[in-house]
C-alpha cells in the first residue's frame, strides 16, 4: 500500500490494547453468550466500520469491544468458571470440528449457571441472523463527494484508417 504524507496513521499507544488471549474451545464455549453481552459495543463497531470505509477512525470503537469481550470473562471467571471449563474442555476434546453434539450437557449446566448469576439467557437458535434497528449515538458521516470523470473520449472520425484486427475477428466466437 502506497502512503502520502496526507495519509494519518494511528500511534503504537492508540493501537495498544490488552489482547484476549484464550484457546478458540473456550471463545467457542462463550460465544453465544458472549454475543448477546456485547451486542451494543460490537454493532456499533461493526456500523462504524460500514459507515466511514476506514479502520483507523472506528479505533475506539473496537477497544470497547476488546474491553467489553475482556468484562465478560472476567465475570464468567468470577461466577461460573467451574461449569464453564467443564463446558470448554467437553468441546476442544470431544471431537476436532468443535462440534456441540456430544456437549449438550455440561452446556445446559452451563447456560443455567449464566441465567442464575449474570441473568444472561443464551440466545435462541437464528437471533445472531435476525434483522435488528442499531440506534447509534455517533454523529452520522459526511460522505465525500464521488470523483467525477469526463465521459469517454469522442470516437474516430468516420474517414479514420481502421486496420484489422491482428489475431483475425474481434470477436471470440469468430476466431476460428
Amino acid at each position: 500500500m502506497v502512503l502520502t504524507a496526507d495519509v494519518n496513521l494511528p500511534t503504537e499507544e492508540e493501537l495498544t490494547v490488552p489482547e484476549v488471549s484464550l484457546s478458540s474451545a473456550t471463545l467457542f464455549a462463550g460465544s453465544f453468550h458472549l454475543g448477546k453481552y456485547c451486542e451494543q459495543a460490537n454493532n456499533e463497531f461493526m456500523l462504524c466500520r460500514a459507515e466511514e470505509k476506514d479502520a483507523r477512525k472506528c479505533i475506539n470503537e473496537g477497544k470497547a469491544v476488546t474491553a467489553c469481550t475482556m468484562e465478560f470473562f472476567r465475570k464468567v471467571k468470577a461466577t461460573c468458571l467451574k461449569e464453564f471449563n467443564q463446558y470448554a474442555t467437553c468441546i476442544e476434546k470431544s471431537s476436532g470440528d468443535f462440534s456441540l453434539r456430544q456437549c449438550r450437557t455440561t452446556q445446559g449446566v452451563y447456560d443455567k449457571c449464566m441465567l442464575d448469576k449474570l441473568n444472561i439467557e443464551r440466545p435462541a437458535f437464528g437471533y445472531f441472523t435476525e434483522v435488528r434497528v442499531h440506534d447509534s449515538k455517533r454523529p452520522k458521516p459526511i460522505e465525500e463527494p464521488k470523483a467525477v470523470y469526463p465521459d469517454t473520449p469522442p470516437a474516430l472520425p468516420e474517414d479514420a484508417e481502421r486496420k484489422p484486427a491482428r489475431g483475425g475477428s474481434r470477436f471470440y466466437w469468430m476466431t476460428e
